[in-house]
């Protein structure tokens, strides 16, 4: 859009495809045609209207089809913190509820979960909420340990805490750190002991050169004795007089270099004080620096805005962002302390603070040492690993990563893809078998409004692409359909995938965007089936707010709201999604939940799951409509009767699905029934 078309180059190492294509534009959907009901049904009601007497051709299931409300109820909510406008669509709101008194005010993060807790980290330390009764979650703890992002994992009996920032202490004291150089200074990873979850007990930490931005828990199929951590630290090298062996070299200058490379830490399970830092792959070498789009229109006139003042105005990642006011004057005021000066700051202190941003940019971003291309990034912003297909994805700033993790503590780069469209890669989502993988896009830090009706629908969107091998394959980019205001910070952000059986479905937060619900089976035509969203936090300015991160959990979809607390949802039957579909995705329990850490989905034998799939055959057509009417009677008189007479009804159906897969537009799909249903037929 506006002259801009992606971009691809062939690097050495790299799977990258030269492409040009116009701008996506949304679509209006089509709705499905209501046919006459069924007289018989299964365990959970079939859809009620994707019924037809006709059949898709054969080898051509219909596409997916929904008719969402029309006007958009997301455009125009009221604004307010805890009372804003909401919208919702294909979703119950189970419970929200506030932050307690110490971490009001301040920015909720990611989410892990652990039996029958979530665990939310945020900015002021971690709560522990039992949601044993989503309707009502009490809070367990609150344990105050401040430090930016406060990312949580969890695995048994540990929790893993990430601290980034200058003000996080090794003591979780509140008071923060003022100097440059302190040996108080957390920067890595915090390991507590959560045995007794209401008591969680502080027991180690690993320091790393660069912080811990955001970081993956990695458990090995083949090792029992230990976790992995994968650290992405995107923030300045710190000095070699706080943490020896720090270095912001260029790797040419010093092959020690904290730059270019990630932490792999080893935890033993039985001894987590022992943790440590055992490899720092770089895999980004030779890496070039990725292509990049402008600014927005609108965009563009608040720099030119900015500039015409005189505010601060800098170049990250090859785009011009502005400083906020309030930042840039406690750093000036610090510059004329630290010069024992008084009174407003002078031209000379304006400009050694534009210096400063310069020099701390090209540490965090790399500097160029020598002719040619520029050096690609310099680090990860998120890696997310999915240990059972042995694959990572890695959203790398400036590229989307496919890394093998065989060996965990070597992972070695296999892949990786840059697009101009794309601004800043920040998370990885896999489909379940590992097909397909979703890379997002926080165009703007998060903390900006990138959805306006005049932003690009590719900018700040995700790109989905199909795993071939050691090849990552661009298929189409997928955004919010609404448009917001610019009061309210929307970009993609954190998400996971839902166990509905036999389809690829994500929930995904779009800060203040909301949460949207798509389907992307058919990974170039990811349709939005299900969101809610919430007003601006204020109506007259950008103030914080709206999803962090929202991930399935145990039945559930919990919700971190960055400013207004814990919200709790759960799907509701439509067009795009029946009964049995849910209930067969609520079939699957977890012990815990990384969500950067993918677990691979397996569902229990149970009607419901034989129903969802007899669902997906009606919804696409891919079967004639009065045989799903016979399999459901089937499968209906089959749960009504036990024992040997269950079994035998079940085991003439399973037959008898043989043949039907040979006439359906979709035969692996009616395969996967007969499995199901062969299994209930063995008990």
């Amino acid at each position: 859009m506006n002259g801009f078309a992606s971009v691809r180059s062939r690097l050495p190492g790299l799977s990258l495809r030269d492409r040009s294509s116009p701008p996506r534009m949304l679509r209006t959907a089509l709705g499905l045609v209501v046919a006459a009901s069924l007289a018989a049904c299964a365990s959970g009601s079939g859809p009620s209207d994707m019924a037809s007497t006709e059949m898709a051709p054969a080898g051509a299931p219909l596409p997916l089809r929904v008719s969402p409300p029309t006007p958009d109820p997301r455009v125009g909510l009221q604004a307010g913190l805890f009372d804003a406008g909401e919208a919702i669509w294909n979703l119950q709101m189970v419970s929200t509820t506030t932050p307690p008194e110490d971490f009001v005010g301040v920015t909720n993060s990611d989410l892990a979960f652990t039996g029958n807790y979530a665990i939310q980290g945020n900015y002021n330390g971690i709560q522990v909420w039992d949601i044993s009764n989503p309707a009502a979650p009490t809070l367990e703890v609150a344990h105050v340990c401040p430090a930016s992002q406060s990312d949580v994992s969890v695995y048994k009996n540990l929790l893993f805490v990430s601290g980034e920032g200058m003000g996080g202490r090794l003591d979780c004291g509140s008071e923060g750190i003022q100097e440059a150089v302190s040996h108080h200074r957390l920067r890595g990873i915090r390991i507590f002991d959560v045995t007794d979850i209401r008591n969680p007990e502080y027991v180690a930490n690993v320091q790393t050169c660069r912080g811990s931005h955001t970081h993956t828990v990695l458990k090995d199929p083949n090792d029992d004795d230990n976790v992995y951590i994968y650290v992405s630290g995107s923030a300045p090298v710190r000095p070699a007089e706080e943490l020896p062996g720090c270095s912001a070299l260029m790797p040419s200058e010093d092959p020690n270099s904290a730059l270019f490379r990630i932490e792999v830490i080893r935890v033993p399970l039985d001894n987590p004080q022992d943790a440590r830092i055992v490899s720092s792959p770089r895999i980004f070498q030779d890496l070039v620096a990725p292509p990049t789009h402008g600014l927005a229109p609108d965009d563009m006139a608040v720099i030119e805005q900015a500039r015409a003042r005189g505010a601060f105005v800098i170049e990250f990642g090859g785009q011009a962002q502005v400083i906020p006011d309030r930042f840039a004057q406690n750093m000036l005021d610090s510059i004329v302390t630290a010069r024992g000066g008084t009174g407003a700051a002078t031209a000379a202190d304006s400009t050694a603070l534009r210096s400063y941003f310069d020099q701390m940019i090209a540490q965090m971003m790399g500097a160029q040492d020598s002719e040619g291309p520029a050096p690609g990034p310099t680090q990860c912003h998120d890696i997310t690993v999915f240990p059972e297909i042995g694959y990572a994805g890695g959203a790398c700033e400036g590229y989307g990563l496919l890394l093998d993790i065989r060996d965990p503590e070597n992972p070695v780069r296999v892949a990786a893809v840059a697009d101009s469209n794309f601004s800043y890669w920040h998370s990885a989502t896999f489909n379940n078998d590992g097909t397909t993988v979703i890379f997002t896009d926080e165009w703007g830090g998060g903390g900006a409004p990138k959805c306006r009706a005049s932003d690009p629908y590719e900018w700040g969107a995700n790109a989905i692409f199909t795993v071939d091998g050691h090849d990552l394959n661009f298929t189409t980019y997928y955004k919010l359909s609404a448009a917001q205001t610019p009061e309210e910070n929307c970009v993609a952000h954190n998400g996971s995938l839902i166990p509905i059986p036999g389809r690829d479905i994500m929930v995904q937060g779009w800060y203040q965007g909301g949460i949207s619900i798509f389907d992307f089976t058919d990974p170039n035509r990811p349709v939005e089936i299900a969101y809610h969203d919430r007003g601006p936090v204020d109506p007259s300015r950008m103030r914080m707010g709206g999803s962090w991160s929202v991930y399935w959990y145990n039945g559930y979809i919990v919700n971190s709201e960055i400013a207004r607390g814990l919200d709790i949802f759960e799907l509701t039957p439509s067009e795009a999604l029946s009964q049995n579909e849910i209930d067969a995705a609520n079939s699957v329990r977890l012990e815990y939940l990384n969500s950067q850490g993918q677990p691979k989905f397996t569902w229990p034998n149970t009607f419901a799951l034989a129903g969802a799939y007899l669902d997906q055959l009606e919804r696409s057509r891919s079967m004639a409509s009065s045989r799903i009417g016979q399999i459901r009677s089937a499968l209906a008189s089959a749960e009504r009767a036990s024992g040997a007479s269950r079994s035998s009804a079940l085991t003439r159906l399973a037959g008898e699905l043989g043949g039907d897969a040979s006439r359906s537009a979709d035969p692996e799909r009616v395969r996967k029934l007969q499995e199901v249903v062969r299994g209930l037929a063995a008990g």
